[in-house]
């Protein structure tokens, strides 16, 4: 199980660290149906990354993945190409960066958030976990990484949860904050949509590409050995 849990962490902090899921429910946090968009949006989020993560793990522990106490080479085939993906997403979203001075720019459909009604805002959360191409890979690779580990069945769930809840605090954290903090729960919101937007496109060229020569390469020593 230590070793499942150990291989999805990466993966898992990438998604947990997004900044548009972040800046979103922010937004969402401080319309007038902040809470029940804010909990709409959450709860669809978690069900999203989770019933994606689950149909990966189950169809990598069942196709075969160890023969013979060994991992297949199909494993790591695939962890190579994930590995590929991420390198250029990461050089990607480096080149994508803003400059010094310069303000990020933000998806112009933010601007309509406060429109939103709670199915909305839970189908924006489905998209989000499900269909941006970043967090898309990420679950796939977490997911792949517990898939293709010894673990047991048990072991391989207990993995999945924590990797479904740790990609989930970039919503959990937020709602959170907004729930219990009161009054300044604003204010702080406010910082974290400030930092995350001016700062993370480095933080995650630089995670996706660390994440991704570490998929290559444990793949091609699992293919040399």
């Amino acid at each position: 199980m230590g070793d499942a849990i150990g291989q999805m962490l990466a993966p898992a902090v990438g998604i947990a660290i997004s900044p548009v899921p972040i800046i979103a429910i922010v937004l969402m946090l401080a319309t007038p149906r902040g809470r029940v968009n804010g909990v709409a949006f959450t709860a669809a989020w978690v069900v999203t990354l989770a019933a994606l993560s689950t149909a990966v793990v189950l169809l990598g522990s069942g196709a075969d993945a160890h023969t013979d106490g060994q991992t297949a080479s199909w494993v790591y085939w695939v962890k190579v190409a994930a590995g590929v993906v991420f390198v250029l997403l990461g050089l990607k979203q480096w080149k994508g960066r803003p400059r010094e001075g310069q303000e990020a720019e933000l998806p112009g459909w933010m601007k309509a958030i406060d429109t939103f009604s709670p199915g909305k805002a839970a189908g924006l959360a489905a998209a989000l976990s499900a269909l941006n191409p970043k967090n898309l890979v990420l679950a796939i690779g977490g997911a792949l990484s517990v898939a293709g580990s010894s673990a047991s069945a048990g072991g391989k769930g207990v993995a999945l949860v924590l990797f479904v809840l740790i990609a989930s605090l970039c919503a959990l954290l937020p709602l959170g904050v907004y729930l219990v903090g009161g009054d300044r729960s604003a204010r702080v919101l406010e910082s974290w949509k400030g930092w995350m937007a001016r700062h993370n496109a480095a933080i995650m060229s630089v995670l996706l590409i660390v994440l991704g020569a570490k998929f290559i390469g444990d793949a091609l020593s699992g293919l040399a050995g």
